[in-house]
Formats: C-alpha cells, structure tokens, sequence
C-alpha cells in the first residue's frame, strides 16, 4: 500500500510565549509511512495468516483479508495529527483473484475502538466505491474529501 498526502502541522509547545506556530500547509504530498503509530493500528476480523501488517510490506500477494466474511476494520493510528489528501491500494495478488479485492470502503475519522455494531449506527466520514481501474497498480491515488 502506497500513501500521498499533503504536508502536516508539526506538533511542538514549552518554550517562552507558548508554543510555536505550526507551519503552513505548504500542500506537498509526502508519504506518511513513517508517521504511522504501528503499535496503535490493527484490524478486526482479520485472518491470522492475512493480517493487517500486510498493508505496509508493499508486496501485493501479501494481502489483509478477514478470517470470517467479507467485512473487515483496519485502523490506522497516527504519531501526529495528519491531513489526508489520497491513498493508494492495489489489487491482491496482481488481480488474479478481483473477487478478493475490496469494492467499498467506508473511512471513519477520529473514532477509537470502533466495531461492527458501530459501523451500522454511525456515519462514515467517506464513503469510497472502488472499481478494477481503481486498484491497478498505475492509477491514480484515491482522493479525499
């Protein structure tokens, strides 16, 4: 899994007058790969020989995938407070099996601990249909909102 998106406010305080102004938005794309909190993220449902940690090797036969049906909750934790511009998922295992890629994706910001029972009753931040062309590995970075 490849990840673009654009510059962060940098996180700081102390020093005299409070803390210093954080940076403009200076709208670069970086890969925020080494700002994920490994040890905060994880999936639910997934497959013990499929996990998560999967997502972050960048070897497409290494897919995350669910133990029990098609449904499955990544989470992915942060070291500081990011802006999510896009991101980018390719299809398992080059596309050899599509029944196995995902086709939606709903994105929940800010929520800790959410489960299954919670996906029903809350509404995502994002909603993200995803086709073939979508997953390929040349197209595009999915965008946000």
């Amino acid at each position: 899994m490849a990840a673009m998106f654009p510059g962060m406010a940098g996180l700081g305080g102390g020093g005299a007058g409070g803390p210093p102004p954080e940076p403009a938005d200076d709208g670069k794309m970086i890969d925020l790969s080494e700002k994920i909190s490994k040890s905060e993220t994880y999936a639910r449902n997934e497959a013990s020989n499929f996990p998560h940690t999967n997502l972050f090797i960048g070897d497409s036969r290494l897919g995350c995938k669910s133990d029990a049906d098609e449904q499955l909750i990544v989470h992915i934790a942060f070291n500081e407070p990011v802006k999510l511009h896009s991101f980018k998922l390719t299809e398992f295992n080059s596309g050899a099996d599509p029944e196995l890629n995902p086709t939606k994706i709903l994105v929940f910001v800010n929520k800790v601990n959410i489960g299954f029972e919670d996906v029903e009753d809350i509404d995502p931040t994002q909603t993200f249909h995803l086709t073939e062309a979508d997953l390929k590995e040349g197209s595009d970075p999915i965008r946000t909102q």
